[in-house]
């Protein structure tokens, strides 16, 4: 059971209300991490309103969701890699791209660079090194899809640590941190 209660849609805040929604109506159903983030509408407006502009940026779904599976796999969170091993796979990330995505890997070399800099991101808590933005730029990241990996970073962060807060039930199929995928 969660530390922090996940809210049903008609239990939620009535300003949460509309939000959960427009989860719902997106994935067909509303996740637990949503219902636990309704607790404070604020930061479920916050969640939801960065998800929705940062599909909007020039990083593509499948290497969100490989960012993410790396940022989760980093932090420790069942719960996130659980949710993105299936978001990924909606996404059109291969089981093999999602494990290499977990270890901070991709066969694109672009999509690798990211991942390797969104772990040194998490790892150093944000202090990385000149060399670690021009290993970006070598593998032709422009400045503002850096700047769109740290937010996805950051996001990830957050969800992360929210579900680690809040202990959230998983609510996907269950994928532990250090394991593989269970075929």
């Amino acid at each position: 059971m969660s530390r922090i209660p996940a809210i049903d849609l008609d239990q939620a805040p009535a300003s949460a209300r509309p939000i959960l929604s427009v989860v719902q109506a997106s994935l067909g159903a509303i996740p637990n991490l949503f219902r636990v983030t309704a607790n404070s509408p604020a930061a479920l407006d916050a969640l939801v309103g960065a998800i929705g502009a940062l599909s909007k940026g020039t990083i593509d779904a499948p290497a969100r969701e490989a960012i993410a599976l790396t940022v989760a796999e980093a932090n420790n969170c069942d719960y996130c890699v659980s949710a993105h091993a299936v978001l990924g796979t909606g996404a059109g990330l291969s089981e093999m791209a999602i494990e290499d995505a977990r270890r901070g890997y991709a066969d694109d070399p672009k999509v690798s660079a990211m991942l390797a800099f969104a772990r040194s991101l998490v790892s150093n808590r944000g202090r990385v090194t000149n060399s670690d933005v021009e290993r970006l730029r070598g593998a032709g990241l422009a400045d503002g899809e850096i700047v769109e990996v740290v937010a996805n970073v950051a996001l990830n962060i957050f969800t992360n640590y929210l579900n680690g807060a809040a202990d959230t039930e998983i609510d996907f199929p269950v994928v532990r941190v250090g394991l593989p995928i269970a075929a």
